[in-house]
C-alpha cells in the first residue's frame, strides 16, 4: 500500500513542506483576524465576504503572469524575493493595527497586497514539487499539500481565535509576518541544482501567450478546470460566510468561529490520510459525485440546523469532501503538465480556482444581504448538486500513464539562412507519402498531432492532400517566431507527443520531408 507520508522522507521536500505549513498557518490566522476585525461593522456579511474576495482577486489577476515568470526565472530566488516582500507588508499591517489605524478599507488594501504575494507564490511552489519528489509520489505529495493546508486550517483559526479574544488582531498579523520569514529561511537553505533549459531565456510576453495556448489545446486540462470551477463556485459560500454564521446564527465568539474552522480542517486532514485508499477504489469522476453530494448535504445542514454541534459535525464531512476533491484535481494537474509550462499551467489553475472562490464569495455575500443566510446556503447546495449532475457530460480524464518528460527527437534544422530569433512568422511544412488504404487512419492520427503542434507553439495548422499526386500529404503549421520553433526542438515536446507523432508516421512511407519557410521582409 502506498504510504501517504512517503514524500516526507526526502529532506528537501520535508523542509519546504514544514516551511509552507508555517506560512499556511499564518495565512489562515491572517484571514480570521481580518474577518473578525470587520465582523462588527454595518453590513458585516459584505465586509467579511470582501476579505475573502480581495484575498483571491490577486490570484485571479496575476496567477498566469506569475506562472510565466516562474517558468522563465529561477523559482527558488523568485520565492525568496516574494517572501521577503510579504514579511515587510505583514510587519507594516501589524504596526498600524496595533496603533488602531486600520479602518476596513485600508485592511482590504493590505489584504490585497498579501494576496498579490500569494499569487506570485502559488504557481512557483506547485511547479517546484515535481522537482523534489519522484513522479510516482506526486499524488501523495499533492495529498500532503492538502494536509498541510488543512492542518493550517485547523491550527491557524483556533490559535487566531484565542489571540484575537485575549490580545487582539495585531498579534495574529505579527505571527503571519513571521511565517513569511520562516519560508524565506527554508528556501535559503535549499540548494537547488542548476537546471539545463533552452539556450535562450524565454521572454515574458511570449511565455504568457505560450501558456495560454497550451491550456487551450489540452482538452484534458480544460475539462479539469471546468470541474474545479463547478465545485469551488458553490463551495466558496462556506469560506466567505462562515464567520457571519458563527456570529449571527450560532451566537459564537472568535473562539467558536475558530472551532468551526478547525472542524473543517480536521475533516480535511482525515480525508487526506484516506486518499491512497480512495484513489485505489474510486475513479476521479466517482469522487467528484461523492464529494459534491456530501458537500451539498453539509450546506443544507448549515442552512437548516442552528446548533453548533450539528454544524461542526457536518463541517468535518465538508472539509473531507473539499480536500479529497481539490487534492485529486491538483495531483491530476501535476501529471498533465510538462515541466516547461508547469508553473504557467498551475497559474491558470489558480486563476480558475481563485476566480471561482472570489466570485462565489462576493455573490453569496450579496445574496445573504438580500435573502438571509439560510436561503443563501440552500441556494449554494442546489448549485453544487446541479454541477455534480454534469459529470456524465463533462468527465475528467486523468492519463496517469502519459509520458510528460521532455523528448528532443526532432532533427536539428539545417538552413542556409541565419534568421533572428524574433523573426517570424515561420511556416513549417512536412510532406508525407501515404497510400490510399492507410489514408483514413493517417488523417485520424494527424488530428492528435495537430494538438501537439498547437500546444507547443503553433498558432495555425493544416493538413492538405496534393491534387496532382494523391499519395502526397502536406502538413503545414505556423509559429510566431523562429525562437518559438526552436523551443519545439529544444524541449517543449514530450514523450507522449513523440508517441502521437510516431503513430501517425507509421501509416506513411518513412519520415516526413520538413521545410522551414521564413518571411521575406527583414525584422524592424
Amino acid at each position: 500500500m502506498e504510504s501517504p507520508w512517503a514524500p516526507l522522507r526526502g529532506r528537501v521536500f520535508r523542509m519546504l513542506w514544514i516551511a509552507v505549513l508555517a506560512g499556511n498557518v499564518g495565512t489562515w490566522m491572517q484571514t480570521v483576524g481580518a474577518q473578525w476585525l470587520v465582523v462588527e461593522e454595518p453590513d458585516a456579511a459584505t465586509w467579511t465576504s470582501l476579505v475573502q474576495t480581495v484575498t483571491m482577486l490577486p490570484v485571479l489577476l496575476l496567477a498566469l503572469p506569475a506562472g510565466a515568470i516562474a517558468d522563465v526565472l529561477d523559482r527558488r530566488r523568485l520565492l525568496m524575493g516574494v517572501q521577503t516582500g510579504l514579511l515587510l507588508v505583514g510587519a507594516l499591517l501589524t504596526v498600524l493595527t496595533a496603533l488602531d489605524r486600520m479602518p476596513p478599507a485600508l485592511l482590504l488594501f493590505f489584504t490585497f497586497l498579501l494576496g498579490v504575494g500569494q499569487a506570485l507564490t502559488l504557481p512557483s511552489w506547485q511547479a517546484v514539487i515535481p522537482e523534489v519528489v519522484p513522479r510516482d509520489e506526486l499524488p501523495a505529495a499533492s495529498a500532503l499539500g492538502a494536509v498541510n493546508t488543512n492542518l493550517a486550517r485547523s491550527a491557524g483559526p483556533a490559535v487566531a481565535g484565542l489571540l484575537v479574544a485575549h490580545i487582539g488582531p495585531a498579534a495574529v498579523f505579527a505571527l503571519n509576518a513571521i511565517s513569511y520569514g520562516v519560508f524565506a529561511l527554508a528556501l535559503l537553505a535549499w540548494r537547488r541544482p542548476p537546471k539545463k533549459g533552452p539556450s535562450h531565456p524565454e521572454r515574458f510576453g511570449p511565455a504568457v501567450r505560450a501558456g495560454g495556448r497550451f491550456v487551450r489545446y489540452a482538452p484534458a486540462v480544460r475539462r479539469l478546470l471546468i470541474r474545479v470551477a463547478l465545485f469551488v463556485l458553490p463551495g466558496s459560500v462556506v469560506w466567505g460566510l462562515l464567520p457571519v454564521v458563527a456570529r449571527q446564527e450560532l451566537g459564537l465568539g472568535a473562539g467558536g468561529y475558530g472551532i468551526l474552522l478547525a472542524a473543517l480542517g480536521v475533516g480535511a486532514v482525515a480525508g487526506a490520510l484516506l486518499m491512497p485508499r480512495i484513489r485505489r477504489v474510486m475513479s476521479a469522476n466517482r469522487l467528484i459525485v461523492v464529494a459534491g453530494l456530501i458537500y451539498a448535504g453539509a450546506l443544507l445542514v448549515v442552512a437548516l440546523v442552528p446548533y453548533e454541534i450539528a454544524v461542526a459535525a457536518v463541517l468535518v464531512l465538508a472539509g473531507a469532501a473539499w480536500m479529497t476533491l481539490v487534492s485529486r484535481m491538483n495531483a491530476t494537474m501535476q501529471l498533465l503538465l510538462p515541466n516547461w509550462v508547469r508553473a504557467r499551467g498551475f497559474g491558470i489553475y489558480q486563476v480558475v480556482f481563485a476566480g471561482a472562490q472570489a466570485l462565489g464569495a462576493l455573490v453569496w455575500g450579496q445574496v445573504a444581504e438580500v435573502t438571509g443566510l439560510p436561503v443563501t446556503f440552500v441556494a449554494a447546495a442546489v448549485v453544487m448538486l446541479l454541477g455534480t449532475a454534469t459529470v456524465p457530460w463533462l468527465p475528467v480524464h486523468e492519463h496517469d500513464d502519459a509520458d510528460r518528460s521532455p523528448a528532443v527527437y526532432w532533427a536539428e534544422p539545417h538552413i542556409m539562412l541565419e534568421p533572428h530569433l524574433e523573426e517570424g512568422p515561420v511556416l513549417v511544412s512536412a510532406v508525407y507519402r501515404v497510400h490510399d488504404e492507410k489514408s483514413a487512419d493517417f488523417v485520424a492520427a494527424m488530428d492528435a498531432v495537430r494538438l501537439t503542434r498547437l500546444r507547443t507553439g503553433a498558432t495555425r495548422w493544416g493538413l492538405f492532400r496534393d491534387g496532382e499526386d494523391p499519395v502526397r500529404y502536406v502538413e503545414v503549421y505556423q509559429v510566431p517566431t523562429w525562437e518559438d520553433h526552436l523551443r519545439q526542438h529544444e524541449g517543449r515536446l514530450t514523450g507522449s507527443d513523440e508517441e502521437v507523432e510516431n503513430r501517425a508516421v507509421a501509416f506513411a512511407e518513412g519520415p516526413a520531408e520538413v521545410t522551414h519557410l521564413l518571411p521575406t521582409d527583414k525584422p524592424h
